[in-house]
């Protein structure tokens, strides 16, 4: 009997099941992140530790809407797509206030970080319409999409942000341009995986890709990643107070 149940409530997970398995790495990987990041809260200057706080609930956030996203891969073998999307709502924002609380030490106000935040919100809301809602005006909305992340690119690299991690210079300065390159690099994955998973021109170029793996590996990526560059900045510009005090 007890094994009927196990066999019941644990589904068998083929070999060659590649969304399945990033849907579970990407779990595991992110739930320990948490762990990590929640734990080392005592590892640098207090003046850090809002910044750790919100890697660790970035990465805690993905790994619980994960769980729910494997168990709905495994149950109806189709993308979860709305679940997908309220877990970016909640952690792309996150990674937005993260340039805020980095640079706050050079006088970053918070009109840059809700200009931020909204600038996310509203990538996120049009690339939700163009692959849940309007999928026939896919290329539309995913061009506004679009058009909001190359405005958070510009004001991360080329705006007031950049001018301020410069004028904050050494570690800030360091972490920013990582993580600047992250935006423009590892979120650059979620229009491809945007493009092979809705109908549109662009039909002959990604259509053959799996939308999901290319989702899974890049939340994995740029979700721990930003919370590591954090860490790093605060260890290092901790240890560099301590050198000098």
């Amino acid at each position: 009997m007890k094994n009927m149940l196990l066999t019941i409530l644990t589904p068998e997970i083929a070999t060659n099941d590649y969304v399945g398995f990033t849907f579970f790495v990407g779990c595991m990987a992110m739930m320990a992140a948490s762990v990590f990041f929640f734990f080392s809260m005592n590892s640098y200057d207090r003046k850090w530790k809002t910044s750790i706080l919100v890697s660790g609930l970035i990465t805690f956030i993905a790994a619980v809407h994960y769980w729910y996203m494997r168990d709905y891969w495994y149950a109806n073998g189709s993308s979860p797509t709305f679940f997908r999307y309220v877990d970016w709502i909640l952690t792309v924002p996150l990674m937005c206030v993260e340039f805020y609380l980095i640079l706050k030490v050079a006088g970053a106000k918070k009109s840059l970080m809700w200009r931020l935040i909204v600038l996310s919100v509203i990538m996120l809301v049009t690339g939700y319409f163009g692959e849940a809602v309007y999928r026939d005006q896919a290329w539309l909305w995913g061009l506004i999409s679009g058009a909001a992340y190359f405005v958070i690119v510009y004001d991360i690299w080329l705006g007031k942000a950049k001018k301020l991690a410069e004028s904050a210079g050494g570690a800030v300065l360091s972490a920013h341009k990582t993580l600047c390159w992250f935006v423009l690099v590892g979120w650059a994955i979620y229009p491809i995986g945007y493009m092979a998973g809705t109908p549109g021109w662009y039909d002959g170029i990604f259509g053959g890709l799996a939308m999901d793996v290319i989702y899974n590996i890049g939340d994995a990526i740029n979700k721990i990643g930003f919370g590591l560059v954090v860490y790093n900045l605060a260890v290092n510009a901790s240890s560099s107070q301590t050198a000098e005090a």
